[in-house]
């Protein structure tokens, strides 16, 4: 019988407002990083292509080795990180953003929830929905096969190596990334994880090499997944309409796929890819709520509700089960391999899954990507997988575990060769698996591209062509010297120095969330018996009249330019007569700012900027002309950590220096605090 194992699974300053990428260069790359791994891939490649038996032997034992030996740190690693997500899903953390105070995101839900799942695993449920299901059924890890029993325990296993642990290992790593790339201004590579830890010398050799450790373990597993992807669809081709089984087909379908990648990478992020991961997922439950209603629809909903709650009551016995006390391989050719294989893919996913988070709290984050992708995975499995069950347990349909248990690729058209409709819905799975196999390749070349680049977007198009060409050749390559499963074996030992990378990640972003935190907590601190910002001695007919005044862009400027930079000027040369290093300046149009340098301590930043809002109605003058002009502007300040949401338009020169003033004295009490 075939498992898993085997056949494979699919410095700005932190609060700048602006973070649309400017002009792409000629060329951005990062030499080190790049040179590195394309000669490394290039050697890889070469020892699978040129002694594929030999390199199997080697990376096979590797694997075996770590299997026997670290089985423990495995689960316990993937046991911490569930742990860990959950908490900062519940904590204190939980309000933090993903990005400056002020951002919002950049994608809607539904577009966020297509692209992430379509990275995540979307290819990987379209061969196992079925397969895994019947392949616990036929040959479960303890008790006898065939049976009522064995069906209930096949759903829980599928469910536990497809839930909850796989989502947490993207959704930390993504978190690391996306918390000190748009919280902090470092580069959205994975180097910046361990910046808590070395700090600046992630800038040096130590960061390079991480960066080129998640280069390789990218290229090479979006190379082999490929590889191992089309074979299984030429399977599925040949069963359905007899197209021949053979090295040609592959290459021809690997060329397709890269090469409809290629289109999708080049159109950028905004277009190809989150265009063609919202078809997937219209198509995916198209045809789940075509199965759930041709299928035994009241045991498969019976079934899911009794198959959550098996996972749940048992999440953490299995989560720590190694099988000490009755050892058997099984757990080699599943768990670990799952767990091993997520891990190896998380740094892929994880960037992927960064890239398109900005602006979002981390409890938003957090159970977006968590609790989301996997109920729609669980409910997925429980649809085909439970269906095919009922087929072979209730409806006598024992041909189905037959062709499961000969080859697995065969096992969603052998399934739904028993439902109406097969021919259509067959062609609907094939299109699927297709665009999955594209999403899966564009979204591969964007993670490398910006590996290569040092974090930085808005690189030049070749750049994302060469890439997405590059791991179409590395896999027609692989193909061609049958060193695909070599490669596959050595991106999956390659989860072992990740774990610990992983790890003292972590506990960097603890640190740091930590002391924001802190910040946070001192900023709405009322750390002074002055009377507060903005009372100074305006009379209360002036500070009703700035409350109600809804200003228009041209009152906001020429306020910023009045009194704003005079009180920022008069400031800066009261620090500087103190020693201070103190710079003015207008960040952006509409806008002016101040920064106090603090040598190696975090500097303090204090800028206004016109900021537009929708004009609401709030009485019957406002009515009369919110047809007239639906907009009005704010002078909102930000700190460096972004918008804080207050407008201090109307207020006196002193007034904004007194506010200034307060903002720093909480500044320099949060560096009393965490030094």
């Amino acid at each position: 019988m075939t498992s898993p194992s085997q056949t494979g699974a699919g410095t700005p300053p932190p609060g700048a407002p602006d973070h649309t990428p400017d002009p792409a260069p000629k060329s951005s790359l990062n030499p080190p990083v790049f040179y590195t791994s394309a000669a490394l891939v290039l050697l890889l490649v070469a020892f699978a292509v040129i002694a594929p038996d030999t390199a199997a032997r080697v990376f096979g034992s590797t694997q075996d080795w770590i299997l026997t030996n670290a089985s423990w740190f495995y689960i316990l690693t993937v046991a911490i990180v569930l742990v860990v997500t959950v908490f900062l899903a519940i904590s204190r953390y939980g309000d933090i953003k993903l990005g400056p105070d002020h951002s919002e995101p950049d994608y809607r839900n539904l577009a966020w929830f297509a692209m992430l799942f379509s990275a995540g695993m979307g290819i990987g449920i379209m061969f196992f929905g079925v397969a895994e299901p019947v392949m616990h059924f036929i040959e479960p890890p303890i008790g006898e096969p065939g049976t009522a029993i064995a069906a209930r325990e096949a759903m829980k296993l599928t469910f536990f190596h497809w839930g909850l642990h796989a989502w947490a290992l993207y959704a930390i790593v993504a978190l690391i990334l996306a918390f000190f790339s748009y919280r902090h201004g470092l580069p959205l590579t994975l180097r910046s994880a361990l910046f808590p830890i070395i700090g600046n010398r992630i800038h040096g050799p130590i960061g390079h090499a991480v960066d080129i450790f998640a280069i390789i373990g990218t290229v090479l597993g979006v190379a082999t997944s490929l590889g191992l992807g089309v074979e299984q669809i030429n399977s599925g081709l040949n069963h359905l309409w007899g197209v021949p089984i053979s090295t040609t087909t592959q290459i021809i379908l690997i060329v397709v796929a890269c090469g409809c990648a290629t289109l999708s990478v080049a159109s950028g992020l905004d277009k190809g890819i989150k265009i063609l991961s919202e078809l997937n997922l219209g198509l995916a439950a198209i045809l789940m709520l075509f199965v759930l209603i041709a299928g035994p629809t009241v045991f498969i909903l019976q079934t899911f509700v009794q198959n959550t709650g098996g996972y749940l009551s048992e999440i953490v016995s299995k989560t720590f089960n190694l099988y000490a006390y009755n050892p058997t391989d099984w757990i080699g050719g599943w768990t670990l391999f799952y767990w091993g294989w997520w891990l190896a893919w998380s740094p892929f996913v994880g960037m992927f899954i960064a890239r398109i988070s900005r602006g979002r709290t981390i409890r938003e984050f957090i159970c977006g990507v968590l609790f989301v992708p996997a109920g729609f995975t669980l409910f997925w499995m429980t649809v085909f997988g439970d269906s095919a069950l009922h087929m072979i347990l209730i409806d006598g349909a024992k041909d189905l575990a037959a062709t499961v248990d000969a080859n697995t690729s065969l096992a969603l058209f052998a399934f739904l060769e028993k439902l109406p409709f097969s021919s259509i819905v067959s062609v609907l799975a094939i299109v699927m698996v297709i665009v999955f196999f594209v999403t899966s390749a564009d979204s591969g070349a964007l993670v490398v591209d910006l590996l290569a680049s040092g974090g930085r977007e808005g690189t030049p198009m070749w750049q994302r062509v060469f890439w997405s060409l590059s791991m179409g050749a590395v896999a027609i390559a692989l193909l061609l010297a049958d060193g695909l499963t070599a490669l596959q074996t050595a991106t999956i030992a390659s989860a072992l120095p990740f774990s610990v990378i992983l790890l003292l990640s972590i506990w960097g972003l603890f640190k740091a969330l930590k002391l924001d935190a802190t910040k946070r907590g001192i900023r709405y601190q009322s750390l002074t018996l002055s009377r507060p910002a903005g009372a100074s001695d305006m009379s209360w007919q002036r500070r009703l009249r700035n409350i109600v005044m809804m200003p228009r862009r041209t009152h906001v400027v020429r306020f910023i330019a009045d009194t704003v930079r005079p009180a920022f000027n008069d400031v800066a040369e009261a620090w500087r007569k103190e020693g201070y290093t103190v710079t003015v300046s207008e960040p952006e149009e509409e806008a002016a700012e101040i920064v106090v340098s603090h040598n190696d301590l975090l500097d303090f930043t204090y800028a206004v900027h016109a900021e537009e809002h929708t004009r609401p109605s709030l009485s019957a003058r406002d009515h009369a002309k919110l047809d007239d002009d639906a907009k009005y502007f704010r002078a909102e300040v930000h700190l460096r950590e972004g918008g804080q949401d207050y407008d201090i338009m109307g207020w006196t020169r002193d007034d904004v220096i007194g506010d200034i003033l307060d903002q720093y004295e909480r500044h320099r009490h949060y560096l009393h605090v965490v030094r």
